[in-house]
């Protein structure tokens, strides 16, 4: 695993079939970037590199942007998320130049949730733009023109991933999603971080289609450290695509030590799929002090 921030090593290690680690830290609502330093020196040499979410699950927070460039002045390699729903055309092509020129070459494209879900519900959305349509976007301006064909001075260059949802509920949005995934990667990304796993059988079934379809690319499984009985509902109430198992929830509902339950719930299923990803992808959602005990679990 990485030791210091040393160019893009991230990108290295997944092109070079190296298993990978990534996180994800969540800017703070506000100016104090204390715990941001804090959970940085616990996960440097620990992870290979961090997601700086944007204004996840439409809450007003300080600006990715921001987060990702003090990650990589400490250390720490950033994969800046940037989603469609706050920003037009204009400003997501700005933040992304602006990316570039902070030696932030990580991005993760998303299309991004709906405003109605956050701390701010009156918001308007903005969608000028989707995921697929934003990466073919940057595909634009690493040829060195903006989206209306206008010429730039220096290109910028990235190493661009998407998002993907193995959990899907029905063989619809089943394929929806495959049909999804090859329109990204025409689009130019080049690794796939997917939805928190839990149902394994649904993650190999995935995985074993994507195969069929050749669809041969870096995927990057998503973990979610479920810290309680309410935690669990809320996602299932409010995240879209998301859907902790009640067996989960109950198991951690009766927990006397909750910390090691989500870890043993965790581990079990990163084992089980490790030999089929290219990597995990781990939401720790506040406990990243317990990030270092989960992947001593992991398999070799």
């Amino acid at each position: 695993m990485c030791n210091s921030f040393n160019g893009n090593d991230f990108e290295f290690k997944v092109k070079n079939n190296k298993f990978v680690i990534t996180c994800e830290l969540g800017p703070p609502k506000g100016v104090d970037i204390e715990n941001i330093k804090e959970n940085v020196e616990i996960l440097k040499g620990i992870v290979d590199a961090v997601n700086v979410s944007d204004n996840q699950g439409s809450n007003m927070k300080l600006g990715g942007l921001a987060i990702s460039h003090i990650l990589s002045e400490m250390g720490l390699e950033p994969i800046f998320q940037i989603t469609c729903r706050d920003r037009n055309r204009l400003a997501l092509q700005s933040d992304l130049l602006s990316a570039h020129v902070l030696g932030i070459k990580n991005i993760l494209i998303l299309t991004g949730d709906y405003t109605n879900i956050g701390d701010n519900p009156q918001a308007k959305p903005v969608f000028d733009l989707d995921s697929v349509q934003l990466l073919n976007v940057v595909k634009k301006l690493e040829e060195g023109y903006d989206i209306a064909g206008n010429s730039l001075k220096g290109k910028p260059v990235f190493f661009k991933g998407a998002v993907v949802n193995t959990e899907a509920e029905s063989d619809i949005s089943f394929e929806l999603q495959l049909i999804k995934m090859h329109k990204k990667i025409e689009a130019g990304a080049q690794f796939f971080q997917t939805m928190p796993v839990f149902d394994t059988v649904n993650f190999f079934r995935f995985k074993e289609r994507a195969d069929k379809m050749k669809i041969n690319i870096p995927i990057i499984a998503g973990i979610l450290l479920v810290k309680s009985e309410k935690m669990g509902n809320y996602v299932n109430k409010y995240i879209p695509g998301v859907r902790v198992p009640d067996g989960v929830i109950g198991k951690i509902k009766i927990a006397s030590d909750k910390v090691s339950t989500s870890i043993d719930i965790a581990t079990s299923i990163i084992n089980k799929i490790k030999p089929f990803c290219s990597g995990i992808h781990i939401g720790a959602q506040g406990w990243e002090e317990h990030i270092p005990k989960l992947i001593k679990n992991i398999k070799n």
